[in-house]
């Protein structure tokens, strides 16, 4: 299970703080509507790609120099409603360096890196 507290510690302690400006996280969840919004969602089967997740990751610091940096932790496996999918946790210098990259580190993760199966009821 992903701690988030310690997460945060990690990036305060790793990361130079003359350089640090804000903390961006985003945890996603397993919604009990599905995508079609049709039905009611029982479960729900996540796996991903891990070389497109690093690929990813590497291309948000190459293409950002303001990201100081990324910790993203996704819950592989059958999930039920209400738990976690995952963690995003984009760190940087300020808030107009990382909130763009964030939001398309997200997008790219959805759409690119991880794959749901969706069990309805």
């Amino acid at each position: 299970m992903f701690d988030l507290n310690n997460a945060l510690k990690e990036i305060k302690s790793s990361v130079d703080n003359k350089g640090l400006g804000m903390i961006l996280v985003h945890n996603g969840l397993v919604r009990g509507t599905p995508k079609d919004k049709r039905g009611v969602v029982k479960s729900l089967t996540l796996s991903y790609n891990k070389e497109k997740l690093q690929q990813a990751v590497d291309n948000t610091y190459k293409k950002n120099p303001g990201i100081k940096k990324v910790i993203v932790w996704i819950n592989e496996g059958n999930l039920s409603v209400g738990d976690d999918m995952m963690y995003v946790i984009v760190a940087g210098d300020r808030r107009k360096n990382i909130l763009r990259p964030f939001e398309e580190l997200i997008e790219e993760i959805k759409e690119a890196v991880v794959k749901e199966q969706e069990k309805l009821g």
